[in-house]
């Protein structure tokens, strides 16, 4: 092999990814050629690729670029701009991404094929459309054979979503614990009484649990033969639909947060807050980045104008009632250029699975040309105790760009924030704040927010 394989791609006997010279390949192996002849041949390719709901591709006719002896063909896939996960985003796009998952499925089974892969990991987020990425998950359908990925499909989204409807939305972080899906036997304990009395959760959590707990005690061993369910055409289409109206059914279990109103709340004028707009779009336009990071995005104020000047910005923040909100509205405006995600900056998304090699930190999907971090440093040097140099340091090596906003001690928000408890900050000044920076960057821009006693600095990296 002489090209850099992608950890998270060694599981699957059908092929892999690599990269070439920077560039994204797949290697399909003879393994999957009648697979994805027939997805090339019979027409749901090109529907599926159409409807922008399956990656595209182009086929390298190059023979060298083979990697292996069990290569049959090389296709060269549409780049993703941000590579996503499922625990990093919020209900409505977990959703968003089920609905597509089980929309991919009925329109396969009119083609004659069928979904083996039906893994949450196989979508990811062009802004806000949910887009499925592996084109080796497709296989020829068999009658009177169950759906293969119907397990699958419970774990990795029917599961969280319940979890997140019945209780918490923050549920969905056992996908970081559980890389294969949550187990359906611990959603059915965790799930209240009451709402596992609801149809869909019943029938496709509690008896599905209980099924896979029945045969994984050994009863077979004991001389009772499993009964083999034989599907056909209809009702394999009924159950997909089933499902449709489970995930539809769903709904989200909002409450009032300390960050939705944040604008609101703080000690901005309107003018003020027109300042500070002002100033962000003069320093966008300044350094003109294709690619931006809004860190501490709120519902995506300022990620908006950051994408009405052709950026495409990835907005993070630690809130899902304020991503939920910023994903409606990219949902409302059909932005494709910008991706709301959890990502808690005190403690970034982690590198997880085999070897920690199979999804990438925050830190590895980096560097990116700009960062935006406005009423964000309080939050870390005050509210999380993360000191200037090791924030300066951290930033440092994410972005040549850094745009971000001092907030002094005299501001409203961190008087609250020091109502209960003691002040032991007494490095948190604004010319300590620019001398631990200057270690990491150069100051391009130092502009006051009139009215607010914040400012907004910019930065280049040394």
């Amino acid at each position: 092999m002489n090209a850099e394989l992608i950890p998270g791609s060694f599981r699957d006997p059908q092929g892999f990814l690599f990269f070439k010279k920077g560039i994204l390949y797949r290697q399909i192996n003879l393994k999957s050629k009648d697979n994805y002849d027939l997805l090339m041949d019979s027409g749901l390719y090109a529907k599926l690729s159409e409807e922008n709901i399956l990656v595209s591709h182009e086929e390298i006719n190059d023979k060298t670029f083979i990697q292996t002896e069990q290569g049959y063909k090389i296709i060269k896939p549409q780049r993703i701009p941000f590579i996503s996960y499922p625990y990093e985003w919020c209900f409505s796009q977990l959703k968003k991404a089920a609905l597509s998952t089980l929309e991919i499925q009925k329109i396969a089974l009119n083609y004659g094929m069928s979904l083996r892969d039906a893994s949450a990991y196989n979508i990811q987020f062009k802004g806000y459309r949910p887009i499925f990425v592996d084109t080796l998950s497709f296989e020829r359908y068999q009658q009177q054979r169950p759906w293969i990925a119907y397990r699958q499909f419970c774990q990795h989204f029917l599961a969280p979503l319940a979890l997140m409807s019945s209780i918490d939305d923050h549920l969905i972080q056992l996908l970081r614990l559980h890389i294969d899906g949550i187990p359906l036997e611990l959603v059915h304990r965790m799930t209240p009484f009451l709402a596992r009395l609801r149809p869909y959760i019943a029938t496709h959590i509690c008896l599905h649990a209980r099924g896979q707990r029945y045969f994984a005690q050994g009863i077979m061993k004991k001389g009772i033969k499993r009964t083999r369910y034989n599907m056909n055409n209809i009702r394999m289409a009924a159950l997909i639909d089933n499902l449709i109206n489970a995930i539809r059914g769903l709904k989200r279990r909002a409450g009032p947060t300390i960050w939705q109103d944040y604008y609101a709340q703080t000690n901005y004028s309107d003018n003020a807050m027109e300042d500070k707009k002002n100033i962000v779009r003069q320093l966008l336009d300044d350094i003109k980045p294709t690619c931006l990071w809004d860190w501490g995005a709120n519902t995506g104020v300022f990620s908006r104008i950051a994408a009405s000047r052709g950026i495409s910005v990835i907005s993070f923040d630690c809130d899902y009632e304020v991503i939920e909100r910023n994903y409606a509205q990219c949902l409302k405006e059909k932005r494709d250029n910008i991706l709301p995600l959890f990502v808690d900056l005190s403690s970034p998304t982690p590198a997880i699975g085999w070897e920690n090699k199979e999804r990438m930190s925050l830190l590895e999907r980096g560097p990116v040309e700009a960062i935006l971090a406005l009423a964000l440093i309080h939050h870390l040097a005050i509210g999380n105790n993360v000191p200037f140099d090791r924030i300066a340091d951290f930033i440092s090596k994410l972005c040549n760009f850094l745009i971000i906003e001092f907030v002094p001690k005299t501001d409203s928000q961190i008087k609250e924030m020091l109502r209960a408890r003691e002040d032991i900050f007494d490095t948190y000044t604004q010319a300590h704040f620019e001398e631990t920076f200057k270690r990491y960057f150069s100051i391009v821009d130092r502009i006051p927010i009139s009215q607010s006693g914040r400012s907004i600095y910019m930065f280049k990296k040394i």
